[in-house]
């Protein structure tokens, strides 16, 4: 009469063992495998730094954060209109405020550091020939097929190392920028001032972004006044250590840079700067 007990508590037994094993190995593995981050985005190294955080008097009219630019749309990678730079650039920036402050004026920046998916945005848009719908504004006299041959759209930007960036004159005080409604007629970045997009900036000849030989910083038919301006904004950033690109009159990089080699990728966004950054 026992037998029949003892063989059921040995076979509980024995299934109980071939159970736990399993379980137990499970939890081994779980508490020994690598956790999975919550997030993998890429955030900014130790000495990137807001620009409004070293000068808060720049101002900062950020396109790509807006569809008023060559693609029409918010551009990838632009989670807030702020400007990022590298420290010493932003340094630099903040000593070029102060000279051109003395005279009744101010910097504004339209791009500082762009995450290399802002660059493949770029890429995307200029492989897409149908998309000209800001053609009239920003490139009337290019054909769009040759963008990357004329050197106006390429796969890697200096603005990426992120000592680089974009940027103009406003006399002070400042007027407010006129908003860009999507959808209104476009008119040549390359016209009279009176004629283009209203911008509070100083008169350089051409709009921002212009893709046109005119916005060669010292093409010669730019003269007068526009030239003038140009050449305040070249000589008060070359006297702090910026170089320009000679095809943009807005594009400058200072040097030396931190970063001559390095195309970061982490988003425009205070949180790039804020997020804790572990060496685990």
């Amino acid at each position: 009469m026992t037998r029949l007990p003892r063989l059921a508590r040995a076979l509980i037994t024995a299934l109980t063992a071939l159970l736990t094993v399993p379980l137990a190995s499970a939890t081994a593995r779980a508490s020994t495998e690598p956790k999975t981050p919550a997030s993998t985005e890429p955030v900014a190294p130790a000495d990137f730094v807001a620009l409004r955080s070293v000068d808060p008097t720049i101002l900062q009219e950020i396109r790509y954060f807006t569809p008023h630019n060559f693609v029409g749309e918010r551009i990838d990678g632009y989670e807030q209109p702020m400007c990022i730079l590298t420290r010493p650039a932003a340094q630099a920036l903040h000593l070029a405020q102060q000279k051109l402050l003395r005279e009744g004026y101010s910097l504004k920046v339209y791009d500082c550091y762009r995450p290399q998916r802002a660059v493949d945005h770029f890429v995307r848009w200029a492989k897409d020939l149908d998309d000209q719908r800001m053609k009239g504004e920003f490139y009337p006299h290019v054909d769009k097929t040759r963008l990357f041959a004329d050197g106006y759209i390429a796969e890697k930007s200096g603005h990426s190392r992120g000592s680089t960036m974009d940027l103009t004159i406003v006399r002070l005080p400042a007027r407010p920028t006129h908003p860009y409604v999507p959808g209104q007629p476009l008119v040549p970045c390359y016209a009279p001032k009176k004629e283009r997009f209203p911008d509070n900036s100083l008169d350089m000849g051409t709009g921002f972004d212009c893709f046109d030989t005119l916005s060669h910083t010292l093409d010669p038919r730019v003269q007068g006044e526009q030239r003038a301006n140009r050449l305040l904004l070249k000589s008060t950033l070359e006297s702090l250590g910026f170089v320009n690109l000679a095809e943009e009159w807005w594009h400058y990089t200072y040097k030396p840079e931190p970063y001559p080699g390095t195309y970061f990728d982490f988003p425009v966004s205070a949180k790039s700067l804020t997020k804790e950054r572990s060496t685990d």
